[in-house]
């Protein structure tokens, strides 16, 4: 059985920062009020369709893996916003990348979405049916957000990370080394867009208004069960004991979270990679922006054993356990960057945010 060795990784983060006194000009909240229940100062606002972001930040992964595009032989495209449905936005993103030769698809689990794309990928590379996949995660959130809600508007950001899995046939065992993926639908419902798809009416009510359900504490609560549970088992599978995990990189959902997930397993919270406070949650993109950031630091060694854990919508869970190969440094780099952006996130979001204000003021 083939290896499934990450080779490249890239991200992509929109130039547009909102911040958190951006978001007191227009909400009852402040920076305190938001740092403080979430870890978040800031996050991306994107000007450019998800396609673009995702595509970008696999140009990044491609030049870190000294590969070219139409070596690729898929493209799975994680997210739960695509800028399209039919046909699919991995679609797009290849239309962008010239990977002529690629299978493509979409993939949503939510924010767990780059750890179910992880074994997916990884499933295909171990069996033989392939040697090269870009998996993407990348999430165009602000776009559902109804701004007049601060118990989400502060939460969601934009972005987009990618990384490259290759075959590897190498006796050494380095790449994935196990998952765990699970599905908590008892509770669906507390964390649910209701309106968003084909169940919407069509005609009916303010077109562009979402209902974003979203209960916070029980949210939490099997958030860190959901985590917690699946990286015992991920770590038992693979034969790795808590104190030979090198490093962790959770879901970036909240502060909280994170903290309460490194005192489920017993982690030491220097050896976990936190970024929530610049992006804030970005979905199916958290993971895979975060270990970029990682490897940017230096946070990851040649041989570390590193554990991905992440929750979300459904209410889906997922861990996966991986050994990192010897190469920490990209190849190369690419030049590769987004349409220029010049409108600042308020800007960028005001005939957004004046919208959902005019439709509840006209509930009231």
């Amino acid at each position: 059985m083939h290896n499934a060795e990450i080779t490249g990784w890239g991200k992509c983060m929109p130039p547009a920062r909102l911040t958190n006194h951006d978001l007191s000009t227009f909400l009852d909240t402040s920076d305190e009020w938001i740092s403080s229940r979430t870890g978040i100062k800031e996050r991306c606002v994107s000007h450019v369709d998800i396609a673009e972001l995702a595509a970008t930040a696999g140009l990044q992964a491609l030049a870190a893996a000294g590969l070219k595009a139409e070596q690729l032989d898929a493209i799975i495209l994680c997210t739960c916003t695509p800028g399209t449905s039919v046909p699919s936005s991995a679609s797009r993103v290849q239309q962008i990348l010239k990977a002529e030769q690629a299978a493509v698809f979409d993939m949503n689990a939510a924010c767990s979405g780059f750890v179910y794309g992880m074994q997916t990928a990884s499933a295909l590379i171990q069996t033989g049916a392939m040697k090269r996949i870009l998996l993407i995660g990348a999430e165009r959130l602000t776009q559902l957000l109804d701004w007049t809600k601060r118990d989400t508007a502060v939460l969601f950001g934009d972005g987009a990370g990618a990384v490259i899995l290759e075959a590897n046939d190498q006796a050494e065992k380095v790449g994935f080394l196990a998952a765990k993926l699970g599905c908590d639908s008892e509770k669906r419902e507390i964390l649910f867009i209701s309106d968003f798809g084909t169940n919407r009416k069509r005609f009916s009510g303010v077109d562009t208004l979402y209902n974003f359900q979203f209960e916070g504490p029980e949210i939490f609560k099997r958030a860190v069960k959901g985590m917690g549970e699946a990286a015992s088992n991920v770590l038992e599978q693979a034969n790795i004991a808590n104190n030979e995990v090198d490093f962790i990189v959770p879901h970036q959902a909240n502060l909280r979270i994170i903290d309460a997930l490194a005192k489920r397993i017993d982690a030491p919270y220097n050896n976990i990679m936190v970024n929530i406070e610049k992006y804030g949650n970005t979905s199916a993109a958290t993971v895979p922006v975060a270990l970029c950031e990682a490897l940017e630091q230096g946070r990851i060694k040649p041989g570390d054993n590193v554990l991905l854990a992440a929750f979300g919508a459904g209410l889906t869970w997922g861990a996966a356990a991986i050994r990192w190969g010897q190469r920490v440094t990209p190849i190369a780099e690419s030049d590769a960057s987004l349409s220029p952006c010049e409108k600042t996130a308020l800007e960028i979001l005001a005939p957004a945010i004046k919208g959902c204000q005019e439709a509840r003021a006209a509930e009231e």
